[in-house]
């Protein structure tokens, strides 16, 4: 195939659109209920090298006498496009909608209503703060209970900085200001600030504890309040993207200043969120180290009797068909209408699958069409008056908008599809169990199984048997669900069979799954990949054993590096990106230096100082150990600004390759960094890396 093929099957694969938020609307008729469903989408544009936003709004119709399920939807309106928008959110009375904007040099705050521009402020104009925060981890943008002031945060300005220890840094550019790592490298002290729309006066709260961090911030009942998480950056901030690990807690702030911690502070929470009748809170709890993504609990606070209870727990080792934890984070609007339930998607197994449970029983129900099997993953965009917004998609099936309502105890919900995907594909996809071998059994956590998505084109294009592209994912405590994968689909559409692997320690499979990965890096997970290959191998003949490539990034660049080295015989080609490749010379430079110590089976403190005999388990762990094995030509894709896993890793790999005649290509793409998440460089690597394998294999 000519070049101009693949790049344009991977700008229909990539330029596919995919819903990121949704708000819903409710109008009382004398026998309807009208719906209005507001939805944001995003989508690659290659031409330009960016992602492009817009939104899109639905209406719905439902009887008042059936209040369970939709009887008619309009047609929707026109997409609008929403560039510069940071942050946007609804406020649940008037329907006021509030905008951060960035324009060319200035942030904007716009207030509109249903005549136009209410109000504008130019917050960098005001120079109360810098920077506001859109981030995930920390941004928030909260309206108060009487509408009239909001509530976000942002970075402490540097000219009346009057934090603790801060004022005598700004007056010197040299000294050193750390930062919260990889993806957050522009956050450093982050402030709660509230604008009172009324005066067009900011203020940044005073009371944080000079220790913590704030971020997720929200009201309280009565606008007097505001509870927000802080995350402990004392004696150092440590990487927080992707790490639920992270000691935090949950605080009460009062205007006035006065500020308490409302939960206990040797753990780690997030995702605050106040019930409809503003009497709870529901919150997210984990352990401080150790996996750095994990099995959460489900805490509730209530208001009244400062009392917390643990609505979910941690699922240690989920059975068969029953709910295996909860692992992501909770959307804004997660509550029914009546505060007793509570809604949220999570991995299960090879799965993302949708729940609610009740605030009485406890007791978890799954709430996907499943017997349909359409759809492997199921992600919850919001629930505002009942009705659930939720983004659904499988490996054949780009992302799909659905709503419905949730449903009385032990009724099924009435799913309806509000936009489908432009596009589907014919290939084929479906589910492996795997089960390790008693000698790959781990002895601390035994019985434990683990899975992959087999992925398959039609048919081959190059002959009988079709070659297999085993992908593996990073973390390695996350998950490859059955969902829409851009590098999966232009794969099969290349005619490649693709094998995703969910080694043990993926998210899904409970605790246990993530704890027996502790201390066996670089051994079992290795093994699993191996025996999920041999186990696809043996179920399909139609799989060409000969013609076999392996690819991930991060822990599973590391992974495909660790196969290629010690399987040398078995695999053909190997396409790596940012891949760990020495542990041990990696201890100095990741943000997360804790989960090097955790990886190995170390216990991890602050003032830890490297031992021999700790960088030598780390070494022993590492895929450079086994490089003088490599026989597969190997393309290495690094980017320059990677603040988790150092961009010389992938450099230390390239030079023992060269230097011992092995095929071996480097990409370096020198603005990205640990996620290679440019659209550019997206491109870019998946056409190199087809390349790669159209060469060797």
């Amino acid at each position: 195939m000519e070049n101009s093929t693949f790049s344009a099957i991977y700008a229909q694969c990539a330029g596919l659109p995919t819903p990121i938020s949704a708000h819903v609307a409710e109008q009382q008729l004398s026998d309807q209920r009208i719906y209005s469903v507001i939805t944001e989408w995003s989508l690659n544009d290659l031409v330009r090298g960016s992602r492009l936003c817009y939104t899109q709004q639905w209406t719905l119709i439902a009887d008042n006498k059936d209040q369970k399920s939709i009887k008619a939807v309009l047609p929707p309106g026109s997409c609008i496009p929403a560039q510069g928008e940071l942050l946007s959110r609804y406020s649940p009375i008037q329907g006021l909608r509030a905008v951060v904007r960035d324009t060319a040099s200035h942030q904007l705050l716009e207030i509109w209503d249903s005549h136009g521009l209410r109000k504008s402020l130019d917050l960098t104009a005001l120079n109360k703060h810098g920077r506001v925060y859109d981030d995930a981890q920390f941004g928030c943008l909260s309206w108060s209970e009487c509408e009239t002031r909001l509530l976000y945060i942002a970075e402490e300005s540097k000219t009346t900085s009057t934090h603790a220890g801060r004022s005598d840094c700004w007056k010197d550019r040299s000294v050193y200001s750390e930062d919260w790592g990889e993806g957050l490298t522009s956050k450093s002290v982050p402030v709660v600030c509230v604008v009172d729309l009324n005066t067009g006066v900011v203020k940044v709260l005073r009371g944080v504890p000079p220790y913590v961090s704030p971020g997720q911030a929200l009201w309280l009942p009565g606008s007097q309040s505001v509870v927000f998480v802080g995350w402990w950056h004392e004696p150092f901030r440590l990487g927080l993207k992707f790490c639920s690990n992270r000691r935090s807690a949950l605080f009460k702030l009062d205007l006035d200043g006065h500020c308490e911690c409302l939960s206990g502070d040797n753990m780690s929470v997030s995702c605050p969120r106040l019930s409809p009748d503003g009497t709870s809170l529901i919150y997210l709890q984990g352990q401080v180290f150790g996996p750095h993504n994990q099995c959460l609990s489900l805490q509730q606070y209530d208001l009244q009797s400062r009392k917390i209870s643990a609505l979910l727990e941690v699922v240690n080792r989920p059975q068969t068909g029953e709910f295996a934890g909860l692992y992501e984070a909770l959307p804004s609007c997660c509550w029914s209408n009546d505060s007793q339930r509570v809604v949220f998607s999570s991995a299960c197994r090879n799965w993302k699958d949708l729940f609610v449970v009740d605030r009485i029983t406890k007791k978890v129900t799954f709430l996907s069409d499943s017997p349909s099997m359409a759809y492997g993953s199921w992600k919850l965009l919001t629930v505002q008056k009942d009705l659930m917004v939720v983004c659904c998609s499988s490996p054949n099936t780009p992302p799909t908008l659905r709503v419905g309502v949730i449903p009385s105890a032990g009724e099924a919900v009435a799913w309806v599809t509000l936009q489908q995907p432009p596009v589907t594909f014919d290939w084929s996809w479906t589910v492996l169990d795997v089960t390790p071998t008693p000698e790959e059994d781990n002895s601390c956590h035994s019985g434990l199984d683990f899975g992959a998505v087999l992925v398959k084109p039609p048919c081959s294009l190059r002959g009988d048997k079709i070659p297999l592209i085993v992908f593996i994912h990073g973390g390695p405590h996350s998950q490859f669900p059955a969902e829409w994968n851009t590098t999966t689909a232009g794969l099969a559409k290349l005619g490649y069979a693709v094998l995703m692997v969910n080694y043990r320690g993926s998210t899904g499979f409970g605790q246990d799954s993530i704890l027996s990965l502790i201390g066996q890096i670089g051994n079992q997970d290795v093994r699993d990949v191996q025996r999920a290959v041999l186990t696809a191998l043996q179920s399909d003949m139609t799989l060409d054993p000969k013609r076999l490539a392996v690819i991930g990034g991060s822990h599973g660049g590391f992974l495909s590096c660790h196969l290629v080295g010690q399987y040398p015989d078995f695999y053909r080609a190997c396409a790596a990106r940012n891949p760990v490749i020495n542990a041990a010379t990696l201890l100095g430079t990741s943000d997360i230096v804790d989960w090097r110590y955790s990886s190995v089976g170390l216990q991890y403190s602050f003032d830890q100082i490297p031992t021999a005999e700790a960088l030598a388990s780390m070494l022993e762990k590492s895929p450079i150990t086994h490089a003088s094995q490599i026989q597969a030509p190997v393309l290495l894709m690094l980017g320059g600004r990677d603040r988790r896993v150092s961009p010389h890793q992938g450099l230390e790999l390239y030079k023992v390759l060269k230097s011992r005649g092995s095929p071996v290509r480097l990409l370096w793409f020198p603005e990205d960094g640990h996620s290679l998440a440019r659209v550019d460089t997206q491109a870019d690597c998946f056409l190199n890396t087809v390349l790669w394998l159209q060469q060797h294999l």
